[in-house]
């Protein structure tokens, strides 16, 4: 029936019908902190509007990934349409159910970018989180219409009021707007679908009879069709067998297939401006469908960009490398379409010596990291190496004075292209002579927790070298404080720490607050003397102490014995700052004496160790490749 209906209005489109009414749809996306039930949601209104039968799906039918099922949360946004049937009139509803984690707001804010309305969600039991102001915030610039919606009111410990009052205080929501529901058992959720129609708006600016022009907001890889690109059409109509251009890259495309996803691919005559569908048109390279791109109809000249978002930050770094060598092409090819479903990501190659040839990615945070590499393994079945994560985007001013130093200044500044340079790696990092000033990537952090665990928070935060910039009581129980940190003080385990503080209760989210004058110095691991620049980092001055000791305690147990000494030191320009040795391995050659005059057993061992000391002198340490991995690997 469903089916029958949109065909219909396709049909009528097809005909050359001159209307322009898209007040039949509305695009929304469902905004939330982790956990809050979006996903759950998702589910019971694809089950009221018929779109999929109750009870004969998985929980959280659009977490699709292996990944988000293992870990229980959304990591990729996926698109549904919904037919409702309201007051006589179907509607056509294009839901976006986002994630919710901090390290994929890139998500969130692609997704919106298609949308004229979000449901803001929060759960009745744990209330106002970070992420939930980060994300109301988001849709607020966007000007969006916000249709705010409590969750989880069943629980047997939620306080619909309190939360009620919390909202009020951040959001200035009335009570009396707030929609309580839950999700699970389905009370109240038909009241969601009728306010969605009622008060979010249908797509603005939106004209059928202009030629085509749409935004390509999210794609994806098929290995016998290739990119399918989700696009919003803002103009015209699009058919199959119709070509189109893409305005970032100049190419053409036939366009082979169009649809609705419903959640799955239902293919369709055409899709008309206002709606949000699928294309396939032959693009098959990555690089082809940049997100954020304008597809337009091929011909036209000087078209309007529709949206140009704001390329996303990489905020950590890790190397990739294959686990063999011959497994090089595989990977680059893995590589080149997971990053077309996660744009966010940025690769560059990288090589060394003793992990060979590889790729320098970049991610959003910790957690990011982590779900790209699991996705590497379970939808690619590629066995990688993942060096240890670093934040190490340090600006640099290069020397630039009055004396000789000025020339020594301008070579360098040729060399490197400017004045100011961004490494993040710290085999690039230049010599320290002629460096001015360093700079380290900052956030600005924001933590909600009861009040009862402020004190110990505020710990943990100092102790990260934040500096508090505000705090405020969100209700009687509970405080929003803000501090600005350095990123690599939170990139790895700060939220893991604050979790354990809080049991669990304080949330977290950060966003970049530009960069910061500090005190960085490349930390240098040496071996008998011999400095091993796959192992060298860059670290604040205060730390240099500790992580030095932590690599040097690593190195020791896994390096293996030699039939000399090795001496394993972390050092700051010429200053050791930590040391460990691995003992050699000794053959005991006053094995055949067995009495005697001493100086014939002094005599063995002073020839033991001159041989020692001339193989040290003399021998390199071939460090098996198993000790690199253990030592850079998580």
């Amino acid at each position: 029936m469903w089916k029958s209906r949109l065909i219909c209005h396709a049909l009528k489109v097809s005909s050359r019908n001159k209307t322009t009414d898209v007040s039949w749809i509305r695009n929304f996306s469902i905004i939330a902190h982790i956990d809050h039930g979006k996903s759950t949601l998702a589910d019971r209104l694809l089950e009221l509007t018929g779109t999929i039968g109750k009870g004969s799906h998985e929980a959280q039918m659009l977490d699709r990934l292996q990944v988000e099922r293992e870990r229980g949360i959304t990591v990729k946004a996926q698109t549904a349409t919904l037919v409702y049937n309201y007051q006589g009139i179907d509607y056509l509803l294009n839901l976006i159910d986002t994630p919710g984690h901090v390290d994929f707001s890139f998500e969130v804010s692609r997704s919106l970018a298609a949308c004229q309305g979000v449901i803001l969600l929060v759960d009745a039991n744990q209330g106002v989180q970070a992420q939930t102001v980060a994300n109301f915030f988001l849709a607020f610039s966007k000007n969006l219409t916000i249709l705010p919606v409590m969750n989880k009111i069943d629980l047997k410990n939620a306080d619909p009021e309190s939360v009620g009052t919390q909202m009020k205080n951040i959001f200035e929501f009335e009570p009396k707007d707030i929609l309580r529901i839950s999700a699970k058992t389905g009370l109240n959720v038909e009241s969601v679908l009728q306010s969605i129609v009622e008060r979010i708006p249908p797509p603005k600016h939106c004209d059928i009879t202009k030629p085509f022009r749409a935004l390509l907001f999210d794609s994806w890889y098929d290995r016998y069709r290739g990119v399918i690109a989700v696009i919003a059409v803002i103009d015209g109509v699009i058919r199959s067998g119709d070509s189109i251009s893409a305005k970032h890259t100049g190419k053409s495309y036939e366009i082979k297939d169009l649809g609705i996803l419903r959640p799955n691919e239902v293919s369709l005559p055409c899709i008309q401006a206002g709606q949000v569908g699928y294309v396939v048109c032959n693009m098959r390279s990555s690089t082809e469908a940049k997100i954020g791109d304008t597809l337009f109809k091929k011909g036209l000249a000087n078209v309007e960009e529709v949206a140009s978002f704001r390329q996303s930050k990489p905020m950590v770094f890790a190397g990739v490398y294959p686990m063999d060598q011959s497994e090089t092409p595989a990977l680059r090819s893995a590589l080149e379409k997971l990053t077309l479903n996660d744009s966010s990501v940025t690769v560059a190659k990288e090589s060394s010596a003793a992990l060979g040839q590889g790729w320098r990615l970049g991610f959003l945070g910790l957690l990011h990291m982590e779900v790209f590499n699991q996705r590497l393994e379970q939808e690619y079945g590629a066995e990688v190496i993942v060096t240890v994560p670093s934040v190490i985007s340090i600006l640099f001013k290069i020397c630039w004075s009055l004396t000789n130093i000025r020339l020594h200044g301008e070579k360098n500044i040729k060399k490197y292209g400017a004045t100011d340079i961004i490494v993040n790696n710290p085999a690039f990092f230049p010599d320290p002579s002629i460096i001015e000033q360093y700079f380290e990537p900052m956030v600005l952090g924001t933590i909600i927790t009861p009040d009862i665990y402020m004190g110990p928070i505020m710990s943990l935060a100092l102790d990260r070298r934040g500096i508090q910039v505000d705090s405020k009581n969100v209700d009687n129980s509970r405080v929003m404080m803000q501090f600005r940190f350095p990123l690599n003080e939170i990139a790895v385990d700060f939220y893991d720490a604050l979790k354990s503080l809080s049991s669990g209760y304080a949330s977290f989210d950060y966003e970049e607050d530009g960069f910061e004058e500090s005190d960085i110095v490349k930390l240098h691991i040496m071996l008998n003397g011999e400095v091993v620049e796959e192992l060298s980092t860059v670290v604040h001055t205060s730390k240099a102490r500790k992580y030095g000791k932590e690599i040097c305690l690593r190195l020791q147990e896994t390096i293996p014995r030699q039939m000399f000494q090795v001496a394993i030191q972390a050092a700051v320009g010429g200053k050791v700052v930590a040391r460990e040795n691995v003992a050699a391995l000794r053959k005991d050659v006053t094995a055949k004496c067995y009495g005697g005059d001493i100086s014939r057993r002094m005599k063995l061992l002073k020839r033991q160790a001159e041989g020692k000391k001339r193989m040290k002198s003399i021998a390199n340490i071939e460090l098996p490749r198993d000790t690199f991995i253990k030592v850079l690997k998580r």
